[in-house]
């Protein structure tokens, strides 16, 4: 593996700077254009961010923690990266696609790893109605907002609003209210990861609504689209010892 092109790429805090400097030193780095694996040094966010600036690229992400939670990033070390990406297992992910259009008629496309929100704007609830393959499956929902998560991205805000945790093989996702009011039951929805789900902002005009994908933020929505992506995929790299899928089933046993 002494061929290896690797890209190091880092977070903007004072410890990620520290480790890529050291890392740069020791190992061959290249552009991350013309890189066999990318290298990225700092905390989710930076991963989501690399995963953003690369996905066009089809380069495996391989990250190091340097950040806070570190959920979707190895244990940091500087000894062996070589080897240690060698022996790296692969995991797969597709992210979410959102087509948005806002009440002025401007329409906007974008993509998500973890989640797709909307999220009221104002001190009044947000009003919505949601299908699923084009049926109506809740005519009219009350609440701060509603979310759609990948099994990637259920352990993150998803979890914060009590929705489940999916494992990453159970092709599903995670529809989940944020505070519903009316129906005041509802914890949402399990649904296949082939289909496509539109949400409709009922009087967005005096219920503002505004949407969130990763790094793509609408205001003053009128509807929403979400489904999996047919033709963009990433790849993470993660150590045997430190696989994604462990970690996420055992979230589902912290006290």
């Amino acid at each position: 593996m002494t061929d290896l092109k690797i890209a190091f790429v880092a977070a903007a805090s004072d410890a990620a700077n520290k480790a890529v400097k050291s890392l740069r030193t020791k190992y061959d780095h290249v552009a991350p254009e013309k890189a066999d694996v990318i290298v990225a040094l700092g905390g989710d966010g930076h991963m989501l961010e690399t995963l953003h600036n690369w996905l066009d690229y089809d380069t495996p992400i391989y990250g190091m923690n340097r950040g806070t939670v570190g959920f979707l990033m190895n244990e940091f070390r500087a000894t062996n990266l070589p080897k240690r990406i060698a022996c790296a297992e692969t995991v797969d992910l597709r992210p979410l696609e959102m087509e948005v259009e806002d009440i002025h008629g401007e329409k906007t496309s974008s993509v998500a790893i973890n989640e797709i929100s909307l999220l009221r704007e104002t001190r009044q609830a947000a009003k919505l109605r949601i299908k699923v393959d084009g049926k109506i499956r809740m005519p009219e929902l009350i609440c701060d907002g509603v979310l759609v998560a990948t099994p990637a991205g259920s352990t993150a805000y998803n979890l914060s609003a009590h929705g489940p945790i999916i494992p990453l093989d159970a092709n599903l996702l995670a529809l989940t209210p944020i505070s519903a009011f009316r129906p005041r039951r509802w914890r949402g929805a399990l649904l296949p990861s082939s289909v496509s789900i539109s949400m409709e902002v009922l009087e967005p005009r005096k219920r503002p609504v505004s949407t969130v994908g990763d790094y793509t933020e609408v205001r003053d929505v009128k509807r929403v689209k979400v489904r999996v992506s047919e033709n963009k995929s990433f790849s993470l790299l993660f150590d045997p010892d430190h696989r994604l899928e462990d970690r996420i089933l055992n979230e589902q046993f912290i006290p």
